[in-house]
Order: structure tokens, then C-alpha cells, then sequence
């Protein structure tokens, strides 16, 4: 039996746009140089992609399921699906186009971090910068897996999860000194390269929610236990 498909259009929340500081002047040699963007508006889901939603995908479209889907702790409908490629992530977000009749794509680094700031200025967090270790319940989270999506409190933007739970793909190819010569409207990172860039924290490191700022990246190919996706839209 097919899954409910709980993603609703509605799901995407629309964000104005606008200008903010991107890096950390503080962080990583890759979150350098801190500077001013400005990104038009755009919509980006509320919640990470679901094992219940990708299983619609995968069940209408004919994919292999995810290597994980099937573990107690990776399995639960609620939960976000993992271990999918980028590639996988490209082409659940051709196939919802389809459904809702609108591009739906992978947020580029720039939206993913503005989105994740929640209007917010430079703060390390998305709830500002009082450390994650006071966070409600950072203790007793994240034990073996991830938690089901939208269990832990949004940001200003009303967007759940982001910063943790999963590691997130986004639409750029990754370059670790792209900050030096991004352009400062709508960037989107280079034009070719090894790696796609991804945002967020992971169930599996030792500090478990990532900074606002925090790039990771990965061959689009590879699969992990602990990257996922949200989609965004025009």
C-alpha cells in the first residue's frame, strides 16, 4: 500500500527575501570572507523530506528504496529519509514538480543559510547564540538515529530541524574559497566541481546541531546515514 503523501504546497513556506551577513568571520577558513547578500524572494519546506514522502516517490517512480530505510532506527514514516544521493534528491525534486505543477528544487547555500538565520544577523544559531548543549532536551535527542522532522521547536522563519537532525544537500557545487569571488546577488556557487555543498548538523556528531554559518560537502553520488534534503521553490 502506498504511504500517505503528507507534503502539502502549503509546506512551503514563502520567505521575503532580503539582504543579510553570510559567514562567520570567526569560523572555518571556508565560512570566509563574512559578506553582504542579497537573495530574492523565495519558498523553502518547513520540514526535511520524509521516509513516508520518499516512499511515494520511490513506489510511484520505481527507485530503490534508501539502504537504511528498513532499520528500526532509521525507519519510523515520521522520520527523514537518509542515505540518499544528491542525485536521488534531484530527481524526488523533478517528480514533485510534476505533482504541484512548479519547480521545486534543492535550496542553494546562500537561501539555505538565510532561511536557517530566521532573521537573525550574525547569530550562531538559529535561536541566537546561546549554546546548544542549553538547548530543551539536547541531552536525550538523537541517541541512534534522527528524530521524527518538526519535533523540536522552529526558527523565526518557522522552519523545523534546520540546523540538525540531518546533514542537508543543496543545489551548488561546493568550493571552499567560492566566499572570496561570490557575487553578492542570488549567488549560487560555481559552475562545475567534485563536491555538492550541503548545510546543517548530524544525529552522529558529537555536537549535534551545527552553527548557522557551518559548510559541509560530499560527492553527489555518496550516500550517508546522516544526509538528507529539504526542497525549496521560486
Amino acid at each position: 500500500m502506498t504511504p500517505d503523501f503528507r507534503l502539502e504546497p502549503a509546506d512551503l513556506l514563502a520567505l521575503p527575501g532580503g539582504e543579510f551577513l553570510m559567514g562567520q568571520e570567526d569560523g572555518r577558513d571556508e565560512e570566509r570572507p563574512v559578506h553582504r547578500v542579497r537573495v530574492a524572494p523565495f519558498r523553502v519546506c518547513r520540514f526535511q523530506v520524509t521516509n513516508a514522502e520518499y516512499d511515494a516517490f520511490r513506489l510511484a517512480t520505481g527507485r530503490e528504496a534508501s539502504p537504511w530505510r528498513e532499520r528500526r532506527e532509521f525507519g519510523y514514516p515520521g522520520q527523514p529519509v537518509v542515505a540518499v544521493s544528491w542525485h536521488d534528491a534531484e530527481a524526488y525534486c523533478r517528480w514533485l514538480s510534476e505533482r504541484f505543477g512548479t519547480r521545486i528544487r534543492l535550496p542553494y547555500e546562500a537561501e539555505w543559510e538565510y532561511a536557517a538565520r530566521g532573521g537573525l544577523e550574525q547569530c550562531l544559531y538559529p535561536w541566537g547564540n546561546t549554546p546548544v548543549f542549553e538547548r530543551a532536551d539536547y541531552a536525550g535527542r538523537w541517541r541512534n538515529g534522527p528524530e521524527p522532522v518538526g519535533t523540536s521547536a522552529p526558527n523565526g522563519f518557522g522552519l523545523y530541524d534546520v540546523c540538525e537532525n540531518v546533514h542537508e544537500w543543496c543545489g551548488d557545487w561546493y568550493d571552499p574559497s567560492w566566499y572570496a569571488a561570490s557575487p553578492a546577488e542570488n549567488p549560487r556557487g560555481p559552475e562545475t566541481g567534485a563536491r555538492k555543498a550541503s548545510r546543517g548538523g548530524s544525529w552522529r556528531h558529537h555536537i549535534k546541531i551545527a552553527r548557522c554559518a557551518a559548510r559541509s560537502s560530499i560527492p553527489p553520488e555518496f550516500c550517508y546515514a546522516d544526509y538528507g534534503f529539504r526542497v525549496a521553490a521560486d
